[in-house]
Parts: structure tokens; C-alpha cells; sequence
């Protein structure tokens, strides 16, 4: 029988944040509104499942302002977890890739700012309510309760 990590592998894109931030569960919303295919999974680092694959991918989230998107195998974090994420919702969203023309350097100071503020300015949240068709993509029920 698969292990759980193992199922978890199988998906192709999975989308940490903060599961106590309401600017990154505002993101998960986003996303999954705007994700038709279906293609995004969510967990929070502070899960099980997020530790394991910051683990496994290396990825260092001390204070757990760092987004990463596991996106066929490889890890992105801050501006570029963001930006990869939104580009591949389609339509407009394909346009954000304009900022990558920006240094990297420059957007994760953006991004830095931003997240050090986050609480500041979004709040912490209790909980995610997430909508049915969300829940089945989340993969880790730590992240709603």
C-alpha cells in the first residue's frame, strides 16, 4: 500500500503557505477559483505534509513567510513560487511573467517587505472555510482546522 507521502508525489504542483496567514489562504483562494483544470494542490508549511516536503525539496521556511511551489519536481520559492503559480491560471495571468523580467534579487525584496507585514496588514486567521470543490485539493486537513 502507498505511503501518504507517496500520493502526495503523484501531484504535479503543490502550493505551501502559511496556513495561519489570511494573505496567503487569500492566495490559495485565488488560485484554486481560478485554476480550471484542476492542476493545484494545497497544504500548509506548518503541516505534516509541508515539513516533509520542504524537507525533501531542501527548501529552508524558518519563519514561514517563504511561498513554494513543487511544480514537477522542482521547488520555487517566494516571487518566483508566486508568479509561476499565477501564470499558469491562463487568460491575463500568463502576463505577470513580465515581471520576471525584473532581477530576482528585486522582487524577493518586494516579497520580503510584503510578508513581513502580512500579519500587519491581513491579520492571522484561525481557520480556512474552504468550498467543497477546495477541499478535495488540500492535502492536509491541519490547513482548514
Amino acid at each position: 500500500m502507498a505511503s501518504e507521502m507517496e500520493l502526495i508525489d503523484t501531484r504535479d504542483k503543490i502550493i505551501l503557505v502559511d496556513g495561519e496567514c489570511n494573505l496567503c489562504n487569500g492566495f490559495v483562494q485565488f488560485v484554486a477559483k481560478r485554476d480550471r483544470k484542476l492542476k493545484f494542490y494545497f497544504a500548509s508549511l506548518q503541516s505534516h505534509v509541508g515539513q516533509e516536503l520542504l524537507r525533501k525539496y531542501d527548501v529552508r521556511a524558518q519563519n514561514l513567510s517563504t511561498m513554494v511551489l513543487i511544480d514537477k519536481s522542482k521547488a520555487y520559492v517566494r516571487s518566483d513560487a508566486a508568479l509561476n503559480a499565477t501564470m499558469q491560471l491562463g487568460k491575463g495571468w500568463i502576463l505577470l511573467g513580465l515581471l520576471k523580467l525584473l532581477p530576482s534579487f528585486f522582487r524577493n525584496k518586494l516579497y520580503d517587505y510584503a510578508a513581513s507585514k502580512r500579519y500587519q496588514w491581513f491579520g492571522k486567521s484561525e481557520c480556512m472555510l474552504p468550498d467543497q470543490g477546495l477541499v478535495k485539493r488540500i492535502l492536509d486537513y491541519n490547513f482548514i482546522n
